[in-house]
């Protein structure tokens, strides 16, 4: 079955919202600048989503001046920890992550998990999605996995972070839920989406394993094609893998920390400006062209959600011999 972007919007956006509580609160935001740290290089997830995020809110006026650090190490971690050392001068910055702070916590690739840090919010969830050259040989997502099921070695898959990490965890669990053997996937990591998808322009990878918002575009541009996205359903002519029979599916959240012991004032600030941000016409000109959906989940909310999937991913990983 296939879905339109606005109606599939609605919902996961409703849903989302019913379970975040979402509030409409009317405390003004106090919130004059933002300064976003980024773990990971230009062109990735992360460097996406607090971009499009500062530029609805300066566009709509919420907030008077933005600006970007790209710190990319350790996974994120290099991030995290900066944040951290240099808490007390960190007032007015978000740093943003996403599903990889659990699972790099988990794997010990940095020793902070989200614990550490004052959490103010999710911001978005994007699906996972398996991509190809244009030209590539592999069509469909049928030729994919008959060539992995004959030799594993045979496909090279990229991600934009390391090994044992998210991209490659669901390119793991698609190939396991088509029946396949999730070690036996190669996997080739690099440090940002953008690298991870130079790589596969170039040759050095035959299948990218990203979010749908970063190469969504590209795809409808022609210039590369997704053969399958981790929807329940498709999503206008981009087919899902449960759709192919393929039981995959994962959302990738995508939200905002801050320095810990963070005045409780200033991170409700933080909350509600980006509430607010939900509301206007500028971030709905970046949700569309990223093919986010939305999900505000503030604060202790927040921090059940994250504790629930810490859980969830543990026992994933575990099962696929990732830890």
């Amino acid at each position: 079955m296939k879905t339109s972007f606005t109606k599939m919007y609605k919902n996961l956006a409703l849903a989302g919202c019913l379970v975040a509580g979402l509030a409409t609160s009317s405390v003004a935001s106090n919130v004059d600048k933002i300064h976003f740290l980024i773990g990971g290089g230009a062109g990735g997830g992360w460097d996406g989503t607090a971009r499009g995020t500062g530029e609805a809110l300066k566009k709509s006026g919420l907030v008077k001046e933005t600006s970007f650090e790209n710190m990319s190490g350790g996974g994120g971690g290099k991030a995290i920890a900066y944040l951290i050392e240099t808490a007390k001068k960190q007032k007015n910055t978000l740093l943003v992550n996403s599903t990889p702070i659990v699972i790099r916590s988990l794997q010990g690739v940095f020793p902070q998990s989200f614990r550490d840090l004052t959490l103010i919010s999710s911001v978005i969830a994007d699906y996972g999605v398996l991509v190809v050259k244009k030209d590539s040989k592999y069509k469909t997502w049928a030729d994919v996995s008959a060539a992995f099921n004959k030799n594993p070695r045979s496909i090279k898959v990229a991600g934009g972070s390391s090994r044992g990490s998210m991209d490659h965890l669901v390119a793991a669990q698609i190939f396991k839920a088509s029946g396949g053997d999730p070690k036996a996937v190669r996997y080739i990591p690099y440090n940002a989406g953008g690298k991870a998808f130079a790589g596969l322009l170039t040759g050095e990878a035959d299948i990218l394993s990203t979010g749908l918002g970063e190469v969504l575009d590209k795809h409808l541009r022609g210039e590369v094609r997704i053969i399958g996205v981790t929807s329940n359903e498709d999503i206008e002519g981009i087919p899902s893998f449960k759709g192919m029979g393929v039981d995959a599916y994962f959302a990738n959240w995508r939200g905002f920390f801050a320095a810990p012991n963070l005045s409780k004032k200033q991170a409700q600030a933080f909350r509600n400006v980006l509430e607010k941000m939900y509301k206007t016409k500028e971030w709905e000109v970046v949700r569309k062209r990223n093919a986010w959906v939305n999900l505000y989940q503030p604060g202790d909310k927040f921090r059940t959600f994250l504790e629930k999937q810490e859980k969830v991913v543990g026992s994933l990983m575990r099962e696929m011999g990732f830890l």
